[in-house]
């Protein structure tokens, strides 16, 4: 009788037969800064534990330690900074004799900033995993980012450190995931069981403590969220055994191991995977009304009011959950279907297809994990580290207001504006923050819209412009009046109004007409100049100035014209308006004559009709 270790090897035969085992090692960069000879940009794998800096950087000094160089034991020596804003200390570490877990968790006791552990040999670079069962009890504190070299390049860093070069490396993760546009596809993978140890437990805290946040992401349209589960099927000899009927449902097809990996006792692989079912089909009803946000709700409830330990795991609890937050149990149930049935499963089905790597992503088969932008997860499944991930997905500029506070980033605005344009006059500033740093890019104030390159200009441009800053043109008041070279009737540019001389940007200066003899220039006229502007007087007091003509004219003579004019004009209308009448008079008396004879020949012949009627019966007896 097969053991529940020779049953969790079919389990992982079946599963590598399924997926094809195509792993995807998750990378980011590592630059050597110095020693001269060493510059240069390396790629380094992504640890599966501690806290990787997705979208950041962190550059540090690289220490290799006198002894314990495999960090299997704490190191009784302090690798932190001993004054403040000192270069964090990243520590290199060779491979092997202990966990990968055990090595970070160490360095990070002694102060490091991040480990960097050496490959013992000359292969393509390999994911530092979590250990399965022993070694798990500095999981959940390991806060550090952990990478792993390749063996040329470490060999190379330790012999510069060795020599007493100053070795300096800057670890980057801003490239690690995809951000195209502005939301964010991510799935997690995750398992309904909740007494697998270590990893039960943290991923049980993460949808605690992630939930929230999650939802007010996919309820704003921010992210596309999608919960999967990772299943196997029994190799077909075995599947009328004792073991696969316990572990498996739909007779052999969709299997998951003992969660307590024995046999004889509390709930089976099979409880598990109709549980997933359950999650799986909760989500998919809940996203088909337009709120899969549930899922959250229900996979949250369920691990508090359905516990193995307390030996609810089962089916009418949870559809007293399901019950509680308003779904549809009838369609679950539809789309859970009948467990015992000789015949696949299409929502299992799918999600066994879904383990299969597509495109720059690798089979799923580790648990939990966490896909973003088609990119798999690497690290803790911590609120801020996943958050941190996601905001990462966004394309510069998209980001939510949540990837910009505080505790998720550093605004680099804050300091000397990220170097980009300010206007300090107005608090009008060309910097934005991103999530992965800043960028210089004109603003749009009070709906007016600045352009320029961001760094050592910005103007503002379009209708409105001039109510921001008077559109960076000349602006002047005197004696209470107040002249602008900024024009609302153009969308750029500044141009001196007519009487001033300038570039309308820094000034515009009177243009003295008087002297320049362009204006008051007829006989007698005074002219005496004014700002933007003149004025021009004429000899006398019965003299009036004519601007148009520039010339001066008699007050009796324009009066004398104006009436003579008046006259003209009166007079002209009165003969129009008679001219007129009769015309119409003549055109209405002719109208009515025309229409009063066709009348009458209605009734009595005229003359001339009677003569015509005559002459026209002599023709007809002329034909007989």
């Amino acid at each position: 009788m097969m053991g529940p270790a020779w049953w969790a090897v079919l389990l992982l035969l079946a599963m590598a037969d399924a997926v094809a085992g195509r792993f995807v090692v998750e990378k980011n960069s590592v630059q050597v800064t110095s020693p001269e000879s060493l510059k240069g940009k390396y790629e380094c794998a992504i640890g599966n534990f501690g806290l990787p800096q997705y979208g950041g950087t962190l550059q540090g000094w690289v220490v290799y330690p006198k002894d314990n160089r495999q960090a299997c034991k704490e190191f009784d020596v302090s690798f932190k900074g001993h004054k403040s804003g000192a270069r964090p200390n990243f520590v290199l570490i060779d491979r092997g004799e202990c966990f990968f877990t055990t090595k970070a968790w160490n360095a990070q006791l002694a102060g490091a900033a991040a480990i960097l552990v050496v490959d013992s040999k000359d292969e393509p670079l390999i994911t530092m995993d979590n250990p399965e069962d022993t070694g798990t009890k500095h999981l959940e504190n390991i806060t550090i980012p952990s990478v792993l070299i390749t063996k040329k390049l470490g060999e190379d860093l330790k012999k510069s450190a060795e020599n007493g070069d100053m070795v300096s490396v800057l670890l980057d993760w801003r490239e690690s995931l995809p951000h195209p546009d502005e939301r964010v596809e991510y799935e997690f993978w995750t398992n309904s069981n909740d007494e697998c140890g270590p990893k039960c437990d943290m991923q049980m805290d993460f949808v605690k403590s992630f939930r929230g946040t999650a939802q007010v992401l996919e309820q704003k349209g921010y992210t596309q969220f999608t919960p999967h589960y990772i299943t196997w099927y029994c190799p077909e000899a075995f599947t009328v055994s004792k073991q696969c009927k316990s572990q498996c449902i739909n007779h052999g097809r969709y299997c998951a191991p003992d969660p307590e990996q024995d046999f004889s006792k509390g709930y089976d692989g099979k409880d598990v995977v109709v549980q997933n079912l359950h999650q799986v089909c909760v989500f998919k009803v809940a996203n088909d009304t337009g709120k899969p946000w549930l899922w959250w709700d229900y996979v949250h409830d369920f691990a508090i009011r359905c516990p193995m330990k307390e030996k609810k795991y089962t089916h009418e609890c949870a559809s007293h959950v399901i019950k509680s937050l308003g779904l549809d149990l009838d369609k679950i149930n539809k789309c859970v279907g009948d467990p015992e049935a000789d015949e696949e499963n299409p929502i299992l089905k799918a999600e066994q297809d879904a383990q299969i790597g597509h495109g720059k992503r690798g089979d799923v088969t580790i648990l939990p994990t966490l896909v973003v932008n088609n990119r798999q997860y690497r690290g803790k499944l911590d609120k801020g580290a996943v958050l941190k991930a996601i905001c990462s997905g966004f394309e510069e500029t998209t980001e939510p207001a949540i990837c910009l506070s505080e505790d998720v980033q550093t605004n680099e605005c804050l300091e000397n504006h990220g170097g980009c344009w300010v206007d300090k006059a107005n608090n009008v500033t060309a910097c934005k923050d991103t999530f992965r740093g800043r960028v210089c890019e004109c603003p749009i104030v009070k709906g007016v819209k600045f352009v320029g390159d961001g760094y050592t200009n910005c103007e503002a441009s379009g209708v409105g412009r001039c109510e921001i800053n008077n559109g960076g043109c000349w602006k002047e008041t005197k004696n209470g009046k107040t002249i602008s070279a900024c024009s609302h009737e153009e969308s750029e540019g500044c141009k001196c109004p007519q009487g001033f001389k300038g570039d309308g940007v820094k000034s515009c200066e009177d243009i003295d007409e008087c002297k320049a003899k362009s204006a008051c220039q007829c006989n007698g006229c005074s002219c005496e100049n004014t700002w933007g502007s003149y004025e021009c007087s004429c000899g006398g007091n019965n003299m009036l100035y004519m601007r148009e003509q520039d010339t001066c004219i008699s007050k009796q003579a324009a009066s004398s014209v104006g009436w003579s004019f008046m006259w003209v004009i009166f007079f002209g209308l009165v003969f129009a308006g008679v001219g007129a009448y009769a015309v119409y008079k003549y055109r209405l008396r002719s109208y009515m004559d025309s229409e009063i004879r066709a009348i009458m020949a209605q009734y009595m012949p005229l003359d001339s009709q009677e003569g015509a009627n005559q002459q026209q019966h002599v023709a007809h007896a002329g034909d007989i």
